[in-house]
């Protein structure tokens, strides 16, 4: 499961199928994904990162609006020197997250129940040398999530499917307001069949601007089409 310059512990296939086999326990597993996709659509794709030299490098990790744990899970046991913070705002999903990472004995992982907006307002803000996030909002509401978020020379790697000219040209503009610069695109396959997956890289420039809005507008923007964890409130389920 080597990816990039990267080749995971010896004992981590036996932990990537831990936390499968405890996520298959759970009564809901939060996913309409079939079981027998999950080695695949869950952990392969989630280490497709590892295709971004930064994020490989990365001590510490973000994953915003990480749902049950995912990409972060996988990547946080194929780089045990990082450490890895699940961001995630849904009290159900947190404990799920708990559940995994000691199926999986993700040391180096720990599950925040939190609003990333909230977390960078404190102890986040600027803590982190990459953000990463998969299936939760356009890439616009992304970097500017992760702007405050990372140290200044971080990166945010977003997990998409096919390229969506108006989305990527919303998010270059959010860009530019939270000194983010849109770096590169890259496609990946990572299970034979899969299509259309690719991996949008965004590099933090300068400081966050102080009093930057959301692309709504508002501190706390609603729920978007596509998105989900993030953008709820805490006390949901």
């Amino acid at each position: 499961m080597k990816r990039g310059g990267v080749e995971p512990p010896p004992d981590a296939g036996r932990r990537f199928q831990a936390i499968l086999a405890a996520l298959g326990r759970e009564p809901d597993p939060h996913t309409t994904v079939p079981p027998d996709a999950w080695m695949d659509v869950h952990v392969a794709d989630s280490l497709e990162g590892l295709r971004v030299d930064e994020l490989g490098l990365a001590r510490s990790i973000a994953d915003v609006g990480s749902g049950v744990g995912f990409p972060g899970l996988p990547l946080a046991i194929a780089l045990p020197d990082a450490r890895v913070d699940l961001i995630e705002s849904a009290s159900r999903r947190i404990a799920v997250i708990e559940r995994l990472v000691a199926a999986g004995e993700v040391r180096n992982a720990r599950a925040l129940g939190a609003r990333a907006e909230e977390w960078a307002a404190g102890e986040g803000r600027e803590a982190y040398d990459a953000v990463i996030a998969r299936a939760v909002a356009p890439l616009a509401v992304l970097v500017e999530y992760a702007s405050p978020l990372l140290r200044e020379g971080g990166v945010l790697v977003a997990w998409k499917g096919r390229r969506d000219r108006a989305e990527e040209d919303a998010g270059r503009v959010a860009a530019e307001r939270a000194a983010m610069t849109a770096s590169r695109v890259l496609p990946v396959e990572p299970y034979p069949g899969s299509t259309d997956r690719h991996l949008h890289v965004y590099v933090k420039a300068g400081p966050t601007p102080k009093g930057t809005k959301f692309p709504t507008g508002q501190t706390y923007p609603p729920a978007h089409a596509g998105c989900r964890c993030l953008l709820v409130p805490a006390t949901a389920t």
